[in-house]
């Protein structure tokens, strides 16, 4: 049986190496998927505490983390294909404004 505190440091790493990504990237979908890298460490959280624990409410957790991530999944690259077809880029620093 693997300790919770290994899971707690791997979501923690890989939490880690999403801020770093969406500080420091500058590609919209690069964002997007630093901030899911986020996202699944705090599922990955959530589990090892519902793990710990033995009851379901970090199942719920993550189960809802998971509804929010596809929601700004979809409509983040809504987002991005409208801005790419007007502007035909995706860079962020192209992005200061939504107006043409």
């Amino acid at each position: 049986m693997v300790p919770t505190q290994y899971y707690l440091f791997l979501a923690a790493a890989l939490f880690c190496m999403g801020m770093f990504g969406v500080l420091t990237r500058r590609n919209a979908l690069v964002v997007f998927m630093c901030v899911e890298l986020m996202l699944n460490a705090a599922n990955l959280t959530f589990l090892a505490f519902a793990r710990q624990r033995g009851d379901s409410i970090g199942h719920i957790s993550a189960f809802f983390v998971i509804a929010v991530a596809a929601a700004e999944a979809a409509i983040g690259l809504a987002i991005v294909i409208a801005v790419f077809r007007s502007r035909g880029s995706v860079n962020i620093d192209d992005m200061k404004t939504m107006k043409h």
